[in-house]
């Protein structure tokens, strides 16, 4: 079907529509819709078919419902209306009603007289679908919003229909009443600007625009509609009954305290000295953006935060670590590495360590000892980017930068060692020289100099010092020994610094390892690696941290955490609802033993905790109640903070109760020395299934606990932010997500007991920063009229002594002290703090313990060093200088997991297990120990979570 036979075929459809719909309803149905201002089709359809559904016509085809029941069919032949009747009181004396005069078909000599309430239509002559097929098949309206429907010329005619708008609903008449009524509504929610004629019909006023007009308004037409306006609130003033407004709206004593604004086309009234009362403004409903909340007065400002760097942001306050020789701009690249190392240790094959002796690692200086923590995160990252000799011909996993020169140089190695003579050049013919040759070699040899002189290092000469053994055959025969891997990283860097990415900091970087001053030599670069300090060391680790993340091997370990992470939800929601079908079955067996045991009217105590529990679970606490019980996270369990209301109350009601049951058994047990009866026996059972659904429902809840802490763990994509203060400051705790609390608890160093223990803060970004603290002058002078000060003071007065002003600036916390006093400075009235309140009040119980525990592993190695009087012994051998460890707590960190695994640590050459030793190639899983068998494996045949279980470190 084409489209002409298409829309013939709908005009008939049509059509045989109109010729179905009641004529006697279309008269009526047409003059109430005429003119009507329902925007949408439906909802007029709506509300025409409520109207005419129980109003009738004459002519119409109806059925009579007699009192008796029958149903009789006829034709109204006559309609009487009667009004409304109302009292003087303005009580309604009686609803107005319509009676039909209705001939009966099947008695044709009698009439009925009925009401509507005794008149019933056929179902398929009025409905909903015919009524909008008609409606749509006799209206029109123009395109403008909220402009009239009007009945067809043809039909209006047909009908005597009146065509004539009337004026109010004109275009320009609407959009005029449309921009005052904007305006007043803006006015009142100023709550400055009054309309004083909105109470009275006056005129609405003229909109400079005629209908149609796509022009711009001249100044003439704005003079003129100013003039009209001015001189109709003039006569209104006056009392001039010719406006509409009654006389004496205004007393001459009222006129005085009113003026008029020319500000605005639309013309309103001022009340000077609030004779007309504004409506009350609306409360507030929090939360809301957190700096337009009114800061509050008389409270204590935001606890002082400490600063890792030498340099701190505030010159008012003392850096705590200052002396440290740590840049504030190193201390974002030194809290990266350690997470990227600590969450992927097990890609690494690394022992996890902590912040404290990472950053001692770091500054460690010596040639004659190494620090095993320092070499051995080198030489783990290191080993990430090329595979071994023996593993797929030592392939890249990174992408390298395109460089002609070493193309150059591997071709030449590729070929130096062929067996074919190389020919002997025949002799150079000296051209004849002129002045333009002359001046050609001239320019030449200038440019080769001045590249001489732009020559910044040494990097690409000490990775070339043995001629065809680069940083990419060292890094395949991992030669890393005797500090060898340094060499391995200046090839790296000079291979990068062709990259604009990464140029500078890898010509920073090779200006002390390499310098022009000294010899190409492999010694030239580990002797001046002891030289670097801490800000170039983490600039390195981080350079090659970023390299790493683009390997195969951290890409599949996030793949097979994401997947675990799927299978670890299914399993806590199969976890739940055993929980839940095991309380439901534990209720029955309640109500069972109540039969049984009628006396024992009280209900099971670990039944009512149940119940608490999962109420706690369920409801949502109040702003009132989140200082008593912390809030659910994604992360942990509610934790209670501090006692109830009633807690001693509930108590003694909870101790009365265990002393009831204490009771009950003892008397059980006294009857179950005697003959038990068959009630007894029943008893008893069911008493044993309760006892063996509280087992089950303990361990349900133990599995919920234990895949929510593996769910924690095994989110390493992205390290997760606690939330965000009022000034746009970002709170850190690192242990959150992708890590035990306490690092490997197979580490050698898990008798620390913590990771970081510190809750970092960072500052603003540039947008966040631009965008809502250094505002414009005008948008400052605003704040500061609505709040009495402007962004930036205020937040120096709220923060206190301590500030983060950019992303790079970062402080931290490391007193439960000074935690509880931020939380209490959190404002819950603002978007972004009471999230972080909520989570800082949920992860509160924990970062209290471990920072606890790092002051006591921060002072039992102070006091070991103080107590240490004899100086630092060294044992020498052929090979190696050993230090004793007392002075410095980095090295007592070893390497376990590399020597479990490989049987050697990263640094050391491969070497084959000892004859009649069997060396450990596989960890026992600790979930085996827990006694849960569903734990997938990852690539390698390992769990993929760091210990499948809580820890209690």
């Amino acid at each position: 079907m084409d489209f002409f036979a298409a829309q013939q075929s709908e005009s008939e459809a049509s059509h045989e529509v109109d010729d179905s719909f009641p004529d006697s309803l279309r008269d009526p149905i047409l003059r109430k819709v005429q003119f009507s201002t329902i925007s949408r089709i439906d909802n007029l359809v709506d509300h025409i078919f409520e109207k005419f559904k129980q109003d009738f016509y004459p002519g119409e085809h109806v059925t009579v419902i007699l009192d008796d029941g029958n149903r009789l069919n006829g034709t109204i032949r006559e309609k009487t209306k009667f009004p409304e009747l109302v009292r003087p009181d303005g009580t309604i004396e009686r609803k107005a009603f319509a009676r039909y005069f209705v001939s009966l078909t099947s008695r044709p000599d009698e009439e009925a007289l009925v009401d509507g309430d005794h008149l019933v239509r056929d179902r398929k002559t009025f409905t909903k679908q015919m009524l909008r097929s008609f409606l749509k098949n006799s209206l029109n309206r123009e395109s403008w919003l909220g402009a009239p429907w009007q009945v067809k010329d043809k039909l209006a005619a047909q009908y005597r229909i009146n065509t004539q708008v009337p004026d109010e609903l004109h275009y320009d008449k609407q959009k005029a009443q449309n921009q005052l009524t904007r305006t007043m509504k803006k006015a009142e929610a100023n709550g400055s600007l009054v309309n004083s004629f909105s109470q009275y019909n006056h005129p609405p006023l003229v909109e400079l625009r005629p209908k149609g007009h796509k022009g711009k308004i001249t100044q003439h037409d704005i003079e003129i509609a100013r003039q009209q306006q001015y001189m109709h609130i003039h006569q209104t003033l006056s009392g001039n009954q010719s406006t509409g407004y009654p006389q004496g709206v205004l007393t001459p004593s009222d006129q005085q305290y009113f003026h008029v604004i020319n500000s605005h086309p639309a013309y309103h009234l001022i009340a000077s000295k609030g004779q007309l009362k504004t409506p009350p403004l609306p409360p507030i409903k929090y939360p809301i953006e957190d700096l337009e909340v009114p800061p509050m007065r008389n409270v204590a400002p935001r606890p002082a935060m400490k600063y890792l760097s030498d340099n701190g942001p505030c010159s008012s306050k003392a850096a705590e670590g200052a002396g440290s020789g740590i840049q504030m701009e190193s201390v974002g690249a030194l809290l990266e590495t350690w997470d990227t190392l600590n969450v992927y240790c097990e890609v690494f094959v690394l022992d996890s360590f902590t912040f404290d002796d990472y950053i001692e690692a770091l500054q460690f200086t010596s040639e004659d000892v190494q620090c095993e923590l320092l070499v051995e995160v080198h030489c783990a990252v290191l080993k990430k980017l090329v595979n071994h000799e023996k593993d797929l011909n030592g392939q890249v996993q990174i992408t390298l930068p395109t460089v002609l020169q070493e193309e150059t140089d591997d071709e030449s190695s590729r070929h130096g060692s062929s067996s074919e003579p190389t020919p002997t050049p025949e002799p150079e013919v000296k051209p004849r020289t002129t002045r333009s040759s002359m001046a050609k070699i001239e320019a030449a040899e200038l440019k080769a100099q001045v590249a001489i002189d732009a020559k910044l290092h040494r990097g690409a000469e000490i990775d070339q010092c043995v001629k065809g053994y680069n940083w990419r055959y060292r890094l395949r025969k991992r030669d890393f020994c005797n500090g060898r891997w340094i060499v391995v990283v200046v090839g790296l860097l000079n291979l990068y610094t062709a990259t604009s990415r990464f140029r500078k900091i890898c010509d920073e970087i090779l200006i002390q390892l390499a310098p022009l001053n000294m010899g190409a030599k492999e010694e030239t670069a580990i002797s001046q690696y002891a030289k670097l300090d801490i800000n170039l060391r983490v600039k390195i680790l981080q350079f090659l941290c970023m390299l790493s993340l683009e390997t195969q091997a951290i890409r599949g370990y996030m793949e097979d955490c994401t997947s675990q992470m799927t299978q670890f939800r299914k399993e806590k929601v199969e976890a739940q609802r055993t929980r839940k079908a095991a309380l439901e079955e534990l209720k029955i067996l309640h109500e069972e033993r109540k039969t049984l045991q009628p006396e024992a009217t009280s209900p099971i105590p670990q039944l009512e905790q149940l119940e608490e529990m999962e109420d706690l679970k369920v409801e949502e606490p109040d702003e009132g109640e989140d200082e008593d019980v912390v809030m659910e996270s994604e992360d942990e369990e509610p934790v209670q903070q501090r006692s109830l209301r009633r807690a001693n109350d509930r108590a003694a009601e909870r101790k009365r109760k265990l002393e009831e049951e204490r009771d009950r058994k003892e008397k059980a047990e006294a009857d179950k020395a005697k003959k038990p009866t068959k009630q007894a026996r029943q008893l008893e059972k069911v008493l044993k299934k309760i006892d063996d659904m509280m087992e089950r429902i303990k361990d349900c809840e133990e599995e919920v606990a234990t895949l929510d802490n593996d769910l924690r763990e095994s989110d390493c994509p992205r390290t997760r932010v606690l939330g965000k203060d009022r000034f746009w400051n970002r709170y850190y705790w690192f242990e959150r997500n992708a890590m035990p609390y306490a690092g490997l608890p197979s580490s050698s160093t898990a008798n620390a007991g913590y990771a970081n223990a510190c809750l970092w803060v960072q500052g603003p970004d540039k947008i966040e920063r631009e965008g809502f603290i250094e505002l414009r002058e005008e948008e400052q002078v605003k704040y500061r009229n609505a709040f009495g000060v402007g962004v930036t003071d205020r937040k120096m007065i709220e923060e206190g002594q301590t500030h983060t002003f950019t992303a790079y600036e970062w402080g931290y916390y490391d007193d439960p002290d000074q935690l509880d006093q931020l939380i209490a400075w959190l404002d819950v009235r603002g978007e972004r703090e009471i999230k972080l309140r909520k989570e800082l009040q949920a992860q509160r119980n924990k970062i209290n313990i471990h920072m606890e525990k790092r002051k006591l592993y921060l002072t039992r190695h102070d006091k070991e060093k103080s107590d240490s009087t004899e100086p630092a012994t060294r044992i020498s051998t052929r090979t190696k200088i050993y230090v004793d460890p007392i002075g410095h707590r980095c090295m007592n960190w070893k390497n376990t997991t590399a020597r479990a695994e490989l049987g050697h640590i990263h640094s050391e050459p491969e070497r084959g297990p000892k004859k009649g030793i069997a060396r450990v190639t596989t960890k026992k899983s600790t979930v085996e120990d827990e006694g849960r068998q569903t734990r997938a494996s990852n690539r390698l045949g390992k769990p993929l979570t760091r210990q499948g279980n809580r820890y209690n470190f």
